[in-house]
């Protein structure tokens, strides 16, 4: 498929999805898409057949996270992603979101060598990879309530998965899920610091919804009887 031909029906797709991509993103998005297509040639970074990219494939991989975009508060400036795998959600959304600092998190080596190769050949300049577990990070106290946004995907989430993943998100934060369909929504097994804030729906084609959570800031405990001042 021809660089042209690709935009055409990535202009399409995106159009059905309600969102305007530029020349220079859709540039970036196609750039990320054929590297990924040649390394999934050699390691398994997605089930998607990509070489003849077919619609779902542009909707999962690239559109959904840009479509997503529009709710990353504007004074965000840190964003990890958790299960990063072959870099969708977290690199078309940080593309889309210029100045977003990124961290990737991919247990998997093979993996974490294509996001370290993305990070170079697309020039995400700050952006860095993980190769570790997300738990094994709680062992790194710089990272530690230090991101506006934690974006999840391919992950179980269980309640001790979404404790975990709060400790690296500012108070104020937010985090993100990308749930699919028949996925159940977690929310009945929310805990402070972390509530629901809202969900919206992302694209109908993949009937996908995105999940955001919030972490509120903990004030201090004033006694009984105490005036605040």
């Amino acid at each position: 498929m021809t660089s042209r031909e690709f935009h055409d029906r990535l202009t399409r797709r995106a159009r059905r999805a309600g969102v305007t991509l530029d020349a220079e993103l859709s540039d970036r998005l196609e750039a990320y898409y054929r590297l990924l297509s040649a390394w999934n040639s050699k390691i398994n970074l997605t089930g998607l057949r990509l070489p003849d990219v077919p619609p779902e494939a542009l909707d999962r991989l690239l559109i959904e996270p840009v479509s997503a975009a529009r709710y990353v508060p504007p004074t965000a400036e840190r964003m990890m992603d958790v299960g990063s795998g072959g870099g969708s959600p977290a690199i078309p959304l940080v593309l889309a979101v210029p100045g977003l600092r990124l961290a990737m998190v991919e247990s998997k080596t093979r993996k974490a060598v294509f996001l370290r190769e993305a990070i170079r050949a697309l020039g995400l300049t700050g952006a860095e990879v993980a190769t570790a577990r997300f738990e094994e990070l709680l062992a790194r106290p710089d990272l530690h309530e230090a991101h506006d946004l934690v974006t999840v995907r391919a992950v179980r989430l269980e309640p001790k998965t979404l404790m975990t993943l709060q400790a690296f998100v500012k108070p104020g934060g937010l985090v993100f899920l990308f749930r699919a369909s028949a996925t159940a929504d977690p929310i009945a097994t929310l805990t402070p610091p972390v509530s629901w804030k809202a969900t919206y729906p992302l694209l109908e084609s993949l009937r996908s919804r995105l999940v955001v959570l919030e972490k509120r800031p903990v004030g201090r405990s004033v006694p009984r009887g105490t005036p605040r001042r």
